[in-house]
């Protein structure tokens, strides 16, 4: 008879990697139609945006996590790196600063799935100096999917900096232990109220309840040091030789293996897509910035043409269908004055987005002119000869002009911001697909604790 539990696993396991596969194919799909739906014009022009949005896409296609090892000067991150290797392949050694720059090196581990691994090594974040440190670390934060930061002894203030600064890249964090073989009092529980100490009275105390748990804290001995054993001989003499024992890695290669089995695809589709989302902003931005003017002069031209549309119009449900058209129309044609991409249905989602992120002012705005509307149709109706009904049919269509006028300009100004984030809430924007990612991580995995970050 089959075990109903096992079976439950197994099914548990098969939903989970279903989910997985299918937030990757959502990323590649994402980034495919942002490298394609941009002119071979504006590829040229912004050739570092694009790269990084190819890069984004080959990494995906390559299936390689990335999981950088950050921390201070002498902590051991190349020892940890080489016990997960099961060989030294990194420099280590008892002088500062035996790395002096990223390294990376390619891991094969039994994780039964079809993600790789690349491990770097990084250069101490005490032993490089200010700029260029910050601009090494960050890179490499960028980059990778997955954070080791380790630490030995007592967390210093420096320490903690440095892990928030490195939570700032939104990327899960481990923090790695190591040595525990010189501490051995030392325990999850007491190394986490120690960081909440440090962080006490400041934001980044708060962030750490929600991006570090007692679980992302693992005790390691990578390269243990050498203990002095008594060896007695047959012939009875005896001597002591220095020994070194194992490395104590496996609970930090389990952890990284559960976290590789249950998200990580999903942590690679995330990582791409914010990636590529930041590209998209960029060449936006860019985009905007060059054509500013013209696009000023479209929104204003748009506004007069559907005021004076609608105040002409003696039908009011027209004015409505009309306006709305008039809008749609402006905001394909902003589109397509910056050269970003923009499909009919995102247009009528943005404007739907317009509408209603506006508090109900242009919603308020929409049925005031519906009111206005209905007025002129009256008096349009009742005019005959009465020059009284002309006056009042004049009226209602200049209040109704104003209010069509204002709309369009509102509408306009919104839809230069939505553009400005490189068309990133499309159908298939890498907004959209961030988020519907995130809808769907499990309470008990490390992105969930990732989300509030990653939404913003």
């Amino acid at each position: 008879m089959s075990n109903p539990q096992s079976s439950q696993t197994k099914s548990e396991a098969a939903r989970r990697s279903s989910r997985q596969e299918s937030h990757f194919n959502q990323a590649r799909s994402s980034i495919r139609r942002a490298v394609s739906g941009y002119s071979p014009k504006i590829r040229a022009a912004l050739r570092s945006e694009m790269e990084t949005l190819t890069n984004s896409l080959q990494k995906l296609d390559q299936g390689v996590i990335r999981i950088a090892a950050f921390g201070l000067v002498s902590r051991g991150k190349s020892a940890v790196l080489n016990a997960l290797l099961g060989q030294k392949i990194l420099q280590t050694g008892p002088l500062h600063g035996v790395t002096q720059w990223p390294r990376s090196v390619r891991w094969t581990p039994d994780s039964g799935g079809k993600v790789q691994v690349e491990l770097i090594d990084t250069p101490g974040l005490d032993e490089i100096e200010g700029q260029a440190r910050a601009k090494m670390a960050q890179e490499v934060a960028r980059q990778a999917d997955l954070i080791l930061f380790v630490v030995a002894g007592d967390i210093t203030r420096t320490e903690y900096q440095a892990l928030c600064e490195l939570r700032q890249a939104q990327k899960p964090i481990i923090l790695v232990f190591n040595k525990i073989d010189l501490y051995p009092d030392q325990d999850r529980q007491a190394i986490y109220q120690n960081l909440q100490q440090l962080g006490a009275g400041s934001s980044g105390g708060r962030r750490l309840q929600q991006l570090l748990s007692p679980d992302e804290i693992v005790m390691v001995a990578a390269e243990p040091a050498a203990v002095q054993v008594r060896v007695e001989w047959p012939d009875g003499k005896v001597s002591y030789e220095w020994e070194s024992p194992s490395a104590q890695i496996d609970e930090l290669k389990e952890k990284i293996l559960a976290i590789l089995n249950r998200e990580g695809r999903s942590l690679l589709a995330l990582n791409a897509l914010v990636q590529a989302r930041e590209a998209e902003t960029a060449m936006a931005s860019k985009i905007l910035t060059l054509r500013n003017t013209d696009a000023e002069k479209l929104i204003w031209q748009f506004t007069k043409y559907k005021a004076l549309a609608v105040a002409l119009n003696p039908i009011a449900v027209l004015d409505i269908l009309g306006g709305t058209i008039a809008d749609l129309a402006l905001i394909r044609e902003l589109a397509r004055l910056y050269n970003l991409p923009m499909t009919s249905y995102e247009a009528g989602k943005l404007l739907k987005t317009i509408l209603l992120s506006a508090g109900g002012l242009l919603l308020g705005e929409l049925g005031s002119s519906l009111l206005l509307g209905f007025g002129k149709s009256a008096a349009a109706v009742a005019g005959g000869e009465n020059p009284t009904n002309f006056t009042a049919y004049g009226g209602a269509a200049i209040a109704q002009a104003g209010v069509a006028g204002y709309g369009a300009y509102a509408v306009g100004r919104a839809a230069q911001i939505y553009l400005e984030q490189g068309c990133t809430w499309g159908q298939l924007g890498p907004n959209t697909v961030i988020q519907e990612i995130l809808t769907q991580v499990e309470p008990s995995t490390i992105l969930y604790r990732l989300r509030q970050e990653l939404q913003q």
